[in-house]
C-alpha cells in the first residue's frame, strides 16, 4: 500500500505548531534518548532549540506566501540564497547548483515562556511541468531537509568539538553540513538517533559565524559512512596541496582584503594571472575556506590571511616549502617504502641538509618555514624547568641546540628577562638568529656557537632540542643525546619539542610527520617511550611531558641518577700477640 506525503501546507502547520510547543528541557531528552544527568545539563547550558525546518517545493511565489500566512508565519520574511540546501539537493539528484535557486526564510515565532524561535523555511520553486517535478516527489516523500536546529550559545571551537562528540555518543551520527556566507553561518548536521522520540530524523546544530575548521573535521566525520567520496577526496590532496602553494607563489593572499572583496579582474591585474584561471583556483581555495566567495569578488578568510607574507607567524614559508622541495620528493615514496632509502636523497642526489646549504635562497626558506610553525612553541616558556632556572638566584643559562633561527630561544627570553642564551646552529643560521633575537631586543643577553652536535656547550642550566631528533635514526640521536648530557651539569634540565606517536594508534598529525620525515630526511617520529629508551640509553631519564599546539609535545629529561656503589666493609686490622 503507497502512502501519499503530505501536502506542503499540512507540512508547514505541523513543524510551526512544533516549534511552538517545545521546551528546550524537555526536547533534548526525546531527541537524544538516554541522554541525562551532568550531559543533559551541559547541551541545554551551551546550545537551545532555535528553530524546526523543513523544504517546501511552492509552485509559485504568491503560494509560498499563502501558505505561510495560514500558519501565522509573516509572509514578508525576507529572503536569502540558501547554499548548504541548495548543494545538497544538487549532490542528491546530480544537478548542476547554479540550476537550483533554493532560497531560507526564517519567520519568527513564539515558544514557550515566550522564546523567540524560528521556523526555517527552505524554498525552491517548482512550477506545474517543471523538469524539477521528479526532484520535489522525492523530497517531499522523504523529507532529507527536515531537522531540527540547536543553536549554540556561545561558539568556541573546543566546545563545538565537545558537543559534537556528545551528540554522537548518543546515536547521533554526522551528516554533512556547510558554511553559508550570505548569513555568516556554519550548519553541522546530524542523523537522529533511530530511536528519537520526536517524528524528526535529523539535527542542525546551528553556529553563529564562520567554523570552518571545525566544518572539515565534521564532514571528514561524514564521509567515513561513504567510503568511496571519502576516497576519492582523499586522492585530490596533491591538488590541495598545490592550490595553496600556487596561491603563496602568486601573492594572492597579500593581493586579497580580509573586509571587503576584490573583484577577479582586479586580482588578475594585480598578481600579472589569467582571470578565468584564477577564478577557477579561487573557487578551490573557498571550498577549503581559504578565502570567501560574495557578489562582488572574494575575500580572504583568517585561514587564508596566513599565508600572507606580512603576518605575524605566517605559514607562506611551509606552504613554499611542502609545495616545491618536498611536494617533488613525495613522488619518490614507492622507492623508500620498496627500498628503505631516503626519496629526497635519490632525486636531488643528496640528504636535503647539503642541497639546501649549496643553495642560499633553499636555505633562506627552510629555516623560515621551521619557524612558522612557531605558535607550537607559545606554552613553552611557561614550562616548570624554565620559570624555575628564570627564579634561581643566578643568572641562568638556555641551551638551545640545533636552534635554527632563533625563534624558540627569543620566546623564552623574551618570557623571563633573568635568563641568558647561547644558541647552537650552522654558520649561516646562526646569522639568521643573530639578526633576529637583536631585532626582538634580546640579542644582548644571547651568545653564539657555530658548530655541530659535538660541540654542545657545557654549563647550562636548561638545555633544549627542538624539532631535531625526529630527523635522525636511532643511533645518531644516541648520539646526539650523548653529547647533551656530557655537556649538563647534575641540575640541567633538557626540554625535548617533537611530534610524539600516540601510543593507541588514534589520528595524530605526528603520523603524517612520520611518513614526510622518512621520504624526505630518513628520519622517523616516535613514541614516548621509544623516546624513553634513547634518552636511557645516553644517561638521561624521562620526567613528563606536557601537549603543545600544532600536534606537538615538550618531553622532559633530566640525568640519570647513578646509586653510589655499597661500600665493602674495610676488614678488622690483624693484630698478633707478641
Amino acid at each position: 500500500m503507497t502512502t501519499t506525503p503530505p501536502d506542503d501546507a499540512t507540512r508547514l502547520h505541523a513543524t510551526a505548531d512544533f516549534v511552538r510547543r517545545q521546551d528546550t528541557a524537555a526536547l533534548l531528552p526525546l531527541l537524544l534518548p538516554g541522554l541525562d544527568g551532568p550531559e543533559l545539563r551541559a547541551l541545554a547550558d551551551h546550545c537551545h532549540f532555535a528553530h524546526a525546518a523543513l523544504l517546501l517545493l511552492p509552485p509559485d511565489e504568491a503560494t509560498l506566501r499563502a501558505q505561510l500566512a495560514a500558519c501565522a508565519l509573516d509572509p514578508d520574511t525576507p529572503q536569502h540564497p540558501s547554499v548548504v540546501v541548495r548543494d545538497r539537493l544538487a549532490h542528491r539528484h546530480g544537478l548542476d547548483p547554479a540550476a537550483l535557486d533554493v532560497r531560507i526564510l526564517r519567520p519568527p515565532v513564539t515558544g514557550p515562556g515566550e522564546e523567540p524561535r524560528l521556523v526555517e523555511v527552505f524554498a525552491l520553486t517548482v512550477p506545474p511541468g517543471s523538469g524539477l517535478a521528479d526532484l520535489a516527489a522525492h523530497e517531499r516523500a522523504h523529507e532529507h531537509e527536515t531537522h531540527l536546529a540547536l543553536e549554540v550559545n556561545r561558539p568556541d571551537p573546543l566546545v563545538l568539538r565537545g558537543l559534537c562528540d556528545l551528540l554522537a555518543r548518543h546515536g547521533a551520527a554526522p551528516d554533512g553540513g556547510g558554511y553559508n556566507p550570505h548569513e555568516d553561518g556554519t550548519v553541522l548536521y546530524f542523523t537522529a538517533p533511530a530511536d528519537a522520540r520526536t517524528g524528526y530524523r535529523r539535527i542542525e546544530l546551528y553556529v553563529p559565524g564562520d567554523h570552518r575548521p571545525t566544518l572539515a573535521a565534521h564532514l571528514h566525520d561524514s564521509r567515513a559512512h561513504q567510503p568511496a567520496e571519502a576516497l576519492l577526496r582523499l586522492m585530490t590532496g596533491a591538488w590541495t596541496t598545490q592550490a595553496l602553494a600556487v596561491s603563496a607563489e602568486l601573492g594572492l593572499p597579500d593581493a586579497l582584503d580580509t573586509t571587503a572583496a576584490t573583484a577577479t579582474d582586479t586580482l588578475a591585474r594585480a598578481i600579472g594571472a589569467h582571470p578565468q584561471s584564477l577564478t577557477t583556483l579561487l573557487r578551490y581555495l573557498a571550498m577549503l575556506g581559504a578565502v570567501t566567495e560574495t557578489p562582488d569578488g572574494f575575500r580572504l578568510t583568517e585561514l587564508g590571511a596566513l599565508l600572507r607574507t606580512d603576518t605575524p607567524g605566517s605559514m607562506r614559508p611551509l606552504a613554499l616549502m611542502y609545495g616545491g622541495p618536498f611536494y617533488e620528493s613525495f613522488g619518490g615514496l614507492a622507492h623508500t617504502v620498496r627500498t628503505g632509502q631516503t626519496a629526497f636523497d635519490h632525486l636531488f642526489g643528496e640528504n636535503h641538509f647539503d642541497h639546501f646549504a649549496r643553495d642560499p635562497e633553499l636555505a633562506e626558506l627552510f629555516d623560515r618555514s621551521m619557524a612558522a610553525s612557531s605558535r607550537m612553541f607559545e606554552p613553552v616558556p611557561a614550562h616548570p624547568a624554565l620559570t624555575a632556572a628564570a627564579q634561581a638566584p643566578a643568572p641562568a643559562t638556555v641551551v638551545d641546540v640545533a636552534g635554527g633561527n632563533g625563534e624558540l630561544l627569543g620566546r623564552i627570553l623574551a618570557a623571563h628577562p633573568r635568563l641568558r642564551g647561547v644558541l647552537l646552529e650552522r654558520p649561516h643560521a646562526v646569522e639568521a638568529a643573530r639578526r633576529l633575537l637583536d631585532a626582538a631586543g634580546t640579542g644582548e643577553r644571547c651568545t653564539y656557537r657555530a658548530g655541530d652536535f659535538a660541540d654542545v656547550p657545557a654549563g647550562g642550566d636548561v638545555y633544549v632540542l627542538s624539532r631535531v631528533l625526529h630527523d635522525w635514526e636511532d643511533e645518531r640521536c644516541r648520539e646526539i643525546l650523548r653529547h647533551c648530557a656530557r655537556a649538563m651539569p647534575a641540575h640541567a634540565d633538557l626540554l625535548i619539542i617533537e611530534r610524539v606517536l600516540p601510543a593507541d594508534g588514534s589520528p595524530s598529525l605526528a603520523t603524517a610527520w612520520d611518513l614526510h620525515m622518512m621520504c624526505n630526511v630518513g628520519g622517523r617520529e616516535r613514541r614516548a617511550d621509544h623516546y624513553a629508551h634513547l634518552l636511557a640509553d645516553a644517561g638521561l631519564h624521562l620526567v613528563g611531558r606536557s601537549p603543545l599546539p600544532l600536534g606537538a609535545t615538550v618531553l622532559h629529561a633530566r640525568k640519570a641518577v647513578i646509586p653510589a656503589p655499597a661500600h665493602e666493609p674495610v676488614p678488622e686490622p690483624v693484630t698478633t700477640g707478641r
